[in-house]
């Protein structure tokens, strides 16, 4: 097939990886990034909603990143698989590897920017990117069988005039931490005290003094919560599960583990499932995100069904489009950027020719079945998108489409001590660990990079 011309949404991780495997088959990818810069999710934004109107909404504020995160992986296993993430020997110096100001297994916010920002460098994407341009709408165009493409640009982008371009296909790569998931609690609509989503936690500031529930114990609300900790009167920590024994001890003195939130009431009060109680200043969601492509209109048959975005053969092709709209990145507790860039692999191939998907009703058929398996072992809907057991059986699937070698064995391992760590020693597992044994393995797998 002859080259393409396509628009690649968004130049976060995904995006840049997509706009990279997408050139390098021949594509001419036109990347479209509202921020000023790339990176997405891990451009750090300090200006979150100061009014207590949007502190539950998205509040025009992409990232979702806090003061204090680090990552949840260690580095080595979670960079892109042809561009190492790993502490700089050079600080400094100029070469194209020059990003590290942060060597720990486990980094802050910023390494991973400094890190987007050094793959950007290295393969000359910047040059691919349209910054301070979001796109409004994404629509066919009958009449050259491809997808119009509607954007603004300028800083007040959502604010000027549109512009419109027609591209053979679209990348879809915006993200899915933007638009916030709110726990639905019986009794909020009465209740006296502040609520907050996490995608506008900043720092713990505003809480001094004060007893707060979080809501969740995912690794965003275990971060908060020993955040908000170190400055609170009381921290309460609301979890699906009951806590186990492991989990009891905080070693927090002022931090306390409780089941789900059942109601809140007129008083202030926050009542548990287990029937304790609190009487609370503020509530923190730490409740996860929605998927949302508000460029997407009805006519595209493109849908979002409680976070499962459909129909899409293996998680990237919907079967009545493809392969001219795909999404790259939809995926949770999975090796996010070893998946980003193999999906991506995919896509361009596909879109050369150099890939064949099955035929249209193939597709479907194993889009129906796989939701058939779903419900039968009931696995919530809300969940299609989390690769759980199936992590690696899915990344060595994409591998093997692409020609690619299945992902490293040392990466896989890593990824799975870093869980059972977090699983078992939450108070320490971003500077204990267990698997410095893999990184010799990976060292040299890396060598041959450098």
């Amino acid at each position: 097939m002859p080259p393409r011309r396509v628009a690649v949404i968004g130049a976060g991780a995904a995006g840049l990886v997509a706009a990279r495997e997408l050139r390098r088959e021949g594509h001419a990818p036109v990347v479209f990034e509202r921020a000023a810069a790339v990176g997405g999710n891990w451009l750090y934004d300090e200006d979150a909603p100061a009014s207590a109107a949007d502190l539950l909404g998205a509040g025009g504020v992409h990232s979702s990143l806090y003061a204090s995160l680090r990552t949840n992986l260690p580095r080595e296993c979670m960079g892109f698989l042809d561009f190492p993430f790993v502490p700089d020997p050079d600080v400094g110096a100029e070469t194209e590897t020059s990003y590290s100001h942060d060597p720990r297994r486990f980094p802050g916010h910023k390494e991973v920017l400094r890190y987007l920002e050094a793959f950007a460098r290295r393969f000359d994407l910047h040059g691919l990117v349209r910054f301070e341009t979001e796109v409004v709408r994404v629509r066919r165009d009958d009449a050259s069988a491809g997808w119009k493409v509607s954007y603004c640009s300028g800083k007040l982008a959502h604010g000027s005039s549109e512009q419109e371009e027609v591209f053979d296909a679209v990348v879809v790569c915006n993200g899915h931490l933007a638009e916030p998931h709110i726990a639905d609690i019986a009794g909020i609509d009465t209740w006296p005290g502040k609520q907050m989503h996490s995608h506008n936690y900043r720092v713990p500031d505003s809480f001094h003094g004060q007893v707060v529930v979080v809501i969740g114990s995912a690794p965003s609300g275990h971060e908060i919560s020993r955040d908000i900790a170190g400055i609170a009167k009381e921290v309460h920590v609301a979890r699906r599960s009951p806590p186990t024994s492991e989990m009891q001890s905080t070693a927090r003195a002022n931090l306390w583990l409780h089941p789900m939130v059942e109601r809140a009431e007129e008083d202030g009060s926050v009542v548990f499932k287990d029937g304790s109680r609190v009487k609370a200043d503020a509530i923190v969601h730490c409740t996860g995100y929605k998927y949302n492509f508000p460029f997407l209109g009805d006519d595209v048959g493109i849908y979002v069904d409680d976070n499962r975005v459909g129909p899409l053969y293996q998680h990237v092709f919907p079967p009545h489009l493809a392969p001219h709209i795909s999404f790259i990145g939809l995926h949770i507790k999975a090796l996010l950027f070893p998946l980003f860039q193999l999906q991506s692999n995919w896509v361009a191939g596909v879109l050369s020719g150099r890939i064949k998907l099955p035929s249209q009703d193939e597709m479907m058929e194993h889009v129906a079945t796989f939701y058939m398996e779903m419900e039968a072992d009931v696995f919530p809907k809300r969940n299609t998108h989390n690769l759980g057991a199936c992590t690696y059986k899915y990344e060595d699937w994409v591998a093997e489409k692409c020609g690619h070698e299945k992902i490293e064995g040392w990466r896989k391992e890593m990824f799975i001590a870093a869980l059972k760590n977090f699983a078992h020693r939450r108070e320490s597992y971003q500077d204990e660990w267990d698997d410095d044994h893999l990184l010799p393995q990976a060292h040299r797998d890396f060598a041959k990079y450098f």
